[in-house]
C-alpha cells in the first residue's frame, strides 16, 4: 500500500512533466480534496497508507489536472473576496486581480451605493461579493449565458444572497429598462486579444468560456459595446468600474472620452494597468 508521502511526491513528478503550475500546491489540494481532509492535515499524517479505493478517487483527479483542467473545475469551487463559490465550466473562474477590482471599488466609494449593476456576471462573484459588502444595496446582474445566470443564481442560494441580487439573461444593457440608472456599474468583460487567447495557457485556451476571455483582435470589442450604453445608465455622481487588458488604457481613455466621461486607469499588484475608473 502506498502512503500519502508516496503518492505526494510521485504526483508532483508527474504533475511537473505535464508542465503543471503549482506542481506542489495542486498536489496537496488534490490529496487534500479527495480524502475529505485539511491540506495542513496531509503534513501531519505522511506515512498513512492509503486504501485501493481512495487511489482510485485520487487518480482519477491527477489525470485530469495532468489534461490541464483547471484545478478549481476539478475541485468544485474557489474563494472570492470571503465567499465559497461554485464553479464549472458554465463560466470563467474569478481571478485575483477581480478581488482587487472589489477593493479598489470600496476604497473610492465614499457613500454606500443603493442601486448596483454588474455586467457579465459569469460565476455570480462580483455581484454576490458586493451584495455582501454593502448589505442595503439593490443589485442586478446580467450575463448572455443562459449556463452562467443559472451558476450565479445556485451560487447565490448556497450564500444566502438570492433575495439581494437579481440576475437577467441578456448581453450588456440590453435586458434592463432604458430609464434604470445605478449608483455604481461594474464589469469584468472579455478584453484578451485573439493573439492573447493564442498563447493562453491549455487551462484557458481548451477548459474556459472562450466568450468570456476574447474580444476580438484588439480585445476591444465588448468595451466599446458597454461604453455606448453606460451614460444611459450611469446615475448622476456614479462609478463605472471596470476590469481592462493591461495594454488597453489609452483607448478605453479615448472611449470614455467619446460619452464625456472622464477616467483613470489603476495599477493592479502587479504594477500593470489592470483597472479604469471613470465618472
Amino acid at each position: 500500500m502506498l502512503t500519502i508521502r508516496e503518492i505526494k511526491e510521485r504526483t508532483e513528478t508527474f504533475f511537473k512533466k505535464k508542465s503543471v503550475l503549482n506542481a506542489k500546491l495542486d498536489t496537496d489540494i488534490l490529496i487534500a480534496h479527495s480524502l475529505g481532509i485539511k491540506r495542513l492535515d496531509i503534513y501531519l499524517d505522511l506515512d498513512r497508507p492509503l486504501t485501493e479505493a481512495q487511489l482510485t478517487d485520487l487518480r482519477s483527479l491527477v489525470k485530469r489536472r495532468a489534461s490541464r483542467e483547471p484545478l478549481q473545475y476539478i475541485i468544485g469551487n474557489t474563494e472570492f473576496y470571503g465567499l465559497t463559490l461554485k464553479v464549472d465550466p458554465r463560466a470563467l473562474i474569478p481571478r485575483h486581480e477581480t478581488e482587487e477590482l472589489i477593493e479598489l471599488i470600496v476604497e473610492r466609494l465614499k457613500t454606500p451605493p443603493k442601486r448596483i449593476l454588474d455586467l457579465g456576471t459569469g460565476s455570480g462573484a462580483i455581484a454576490l461579493a458586493l451584495a455582501s459588502r454593502y448589505s442595503d444595496a439593490e443589485v442586478t446582474a446580467t450575463d448572455q449565458s443562459e449556463g452562467a445566470i443559472t451558476l450565479a443564481k445556485e451560487n447565490a442560494l448556497a450564500l444566502n444572497l438570492s433575495s439581494r441580487v437579481t440576475f437577467i439573461k441578456g448581453n450588456w444593457f440590453e435586458p434592463l429598462d432604458e430609464g434604470a440608472r445605478f449608483d455604481l456599474i461594474v464589469s469584468n468583460p472579455p478584453y484578451l486579444t485573439e493573439a492573447e487567447m493564442q498563447t493562453a495557457e491549455p487551462e484557458v485556451i481548451d477548459h474556459e468560456p472562450h466568450s468570456a476571455l476574447a474580444s476580438g483582435q484588439e480585445g476591444l470589442d465588448d468595451l466599446g459595446l458597454l461604453f455606448k450604453s453606460v451614460p444611459r445608465h450611469l446615475a448622476e455622481g456614479g462609478l463605472l468600474a471596470l476590469e481592462t487588458g493591461i495594454g488597453q488604457a489609452d483607448a478605453i481613455k479615448a472611449m470614455a472620452l467619446e460619452v464625456s466621461l472622464h477616467g483613470q486607469s489603476v495599477e493592479d499588484l502587479s504594477e500593470h494597468p489592470r483597472f479604469f475608473f471613470a465618472s
